[in-house]
């Protein structure tokens, strides 16, 4: 199996107005990201807003995503879901399309018990073998946000768990205790967080970063600069998108799809989570952000 490494944008979900699916938009982020060089992709993921899509969608999108990726990039299938139930029904629609690497959340209504996080992730990998898991680490109350211990002690546990991505704020330190554990059957750590630490992640050992789809063209620039040893190359790239992703913590999704439509990539802004809405200067300040990139971006 291919093992994982650099930039995999998580795809967003594309929705009309009447919050339909458009698929149209769908392929068109899709052919952005491989366009931009995306070492794989991930869908559907938290900023795909995967919990407000039914089983039927998620699978009607999955199979939409393989079609368009065609076995270009790997796919990372998002398979996260509150229930053992959930995850084994997500994670048999990614495996029907080819796809093998399943991101997987610590469930935030597990809290931080160690123990049924275990009996979690055995039911998992015990119905879904020959898999490949990323257990996604996302802070409370997304995921369980579980420390650092805990999680060394998931994945030493269990052995298809094969990658971490760590979102946990500081993520630094956490990525540096799980790569000191030398779990054997550990092939990468990723950062997240929509790469606002990626220096600092990459500087302690991360392989990769899953951010969101909107600057994917820079995130691929500044990793090729950074493993080519051109840090400080890197670090100014890094420096330039940080204005922006600031903002997108606050609007997420809603300031992806914000993006994409400027850049001329794909029209279609609504979100079905409830997030905060843009006024006008703060849409007049996002618009300068975008501005000041501009000259970065390669498509």
């Amino acid at each position: 199996m291919t093992e994982l490494n650099g930039i995999f944008p998580v795809i967003p979900t594309m929705f009309k107005a009447d919050l339909s699916l458009d698929l149209d938009a769908q392929k068109k982020v899709i052919y952005f990201a491989l366009e931009a060089g995306a070492h794989g992709v991930v869908f559907p993921g938290v900023a795909s807003e995967y919990n407000f899509l039914s089983p039927a969608e998620r699978g009607e999108l999955i199979a939409l995503v393989a079609e368009e990726v065609n076995g270009r990039v790997p796919i990372v299938g998002g398979a996260s879901a509150p229930s053992v139930e959930e995850v084994i029904a997500a994670g048999k629609q990614a495996l029907e399309h080819g796809i093998q690497h399943l991101m997987i959340m610590a469930p935030s209504n597990l809290g931080d018990d160690l123990e049924k996080h275990e009996a979690f992730f055995s039911a998992i990998s015990d119905a879904l073998p020959g898999t490949d898991i990323i257990l996604q680490n996302a802070p409370s109350p997304i995921g369980a946000g579980l420390n650092a211990e805990k999680i060394i002690a998931l994945a030493r546990g269990n052995e298809s768990i094969t990658y971490i991505k760590e979102e946990t704020l500081p993520s630094g330190p956490a990525i540096t205790a799980v790569q000191q554990a030398k779990i054997p059957h550990l092939k990468a750590i990723f950062g997240g967080g929509g790469a606002r630490y990626m220096i600092d992640e990459l500087n302690r050992g991360a392989l990769g970063v899953m951010p969101a789809v909107e600057l994917t063209d820079i995130h691929v620039a500044l990793y090729k600069s950074y493993i080519e040893g051109e840090v400080s190359r890197a670090r100014e790239l890094y420096r330039i998108t940080l204005p922006l992703l600031v903002s997108q913590a606050i609007y997420r999704m809603r300031l992806t799809k914000y993006v994409l439509k400027q850049r001329g990539i794909a029209d279609a802004l609504a979100v079905r989570a409830p997030l905060v809405e843009f006024d006008e200067l703060n849409r007049t300040d996002i618009d300068q952000m975008i501005n000041d990139l501009t000259p970065h971006f390669t498509l």
